[in-house]
């Protein structure tokens, strides 16, 4: 194997992926998948984008061997993810793209209960109850802090 299919083969399984599900994600076949890893084949430039974001680390990372793979950024060194993680446990109001409008939460004070990778799990009160429910961080436009009552 070469660096960058051993690179491609830990991170994956580290992520709990199997060869079949990864190359879905990555619309390519899994033979693709073990080509890469075994160092047989290298992906296209085109590719390697989309596998630093599935794999979640750098391109720098994948491409150079010389980068160690405590060096690389973690999901959680991207500004996005910095921010979400400060809005963690407090109040907050969603504005979403057009298209990924997300009517239970249109509108409703809600709350950060989690992050994990490009998803956010959060909790609101709602006029059928209590909601909690995963949504897509790519789905939200804005957020907006409620004031803290005093």
């Amino acid at each position: 194997m070469n660096g960058l299919g051993n690179k491609i083969a830990r991170r994956r399984k580290d992520l709990g992926m199997t060869q079949t599900e990864f190359a879905e994600d990555l619309c390519v076949t899994r033979q693709t998948v073990s080509r890469w890893e075994a160092g047989s084949v290298m992906p296209d430039i085109d590719k390697i984008a989309d596998l630093a974001k599935l794999l979640q680390v750098s391109c720098d990372y994948l491409l150079n061997d010389e980068i160690k793979e405590d060096e690389t950024p973690s999901i959680h060194t991207d500004p996005v993810s910095r921010l979400l993680k400060d809005a963690l446990g407090k109040k907050v109001r969603f504005t979403f793209f057009e298209d990924e409008a997300d009517m239970d939460l249109w509108n409703t004070v809600c709350e950060i209960v989690s992050l994990e990778g490009g998803w956010m799990k959060v909790k609101a009160q709602t006029k059928k109850g209590e909601l909690e429910k995963l949504i897509p961080v790519s789905s939200v436009l804005s957020i907006a802090y409620e004031k803290e009552e005093e």
